[in-house]
């Protein structure tokens, strides 16, 4: 991972870029850190892929938990069957 200032991204905008399709760009100010991260599409669509696939499987946990029992005929006639 690379960390680039502000006033380099516009100097750099092409190059940084390319080495976002390789790795993440950290982009830093003084003072205040990290300010973004700029990453390839890809990186994200896995990364929000991934997000999503956590939420997926606390939602089956919390549901596994439940004790309240849904009958086939009831959930047939909630969603239109």
């Amino acid at each position: 991972m690379i960390s680039v200032a502000p006033a380099d991204v516009r100097n750099r905008q092409a190059d940084l870029i390319a080495t976002a399709q390789r790795e993440p760009v950290v982009i830093t100010s003084r003072g205040a850190g990290r300010r973004a991260v700029v990453v390839s599409p890809e990186f994200c669509d896995r990364a929000l892929q991934a997000l999503e696939d956590q939420a997926d499987i606390r939602a089956a946990a919390a549901a596994r938990q439940e004790t309240e029992r849904i009958y086939h005929e009831d959930l047939a006639a909630e969603v239109g069957h």
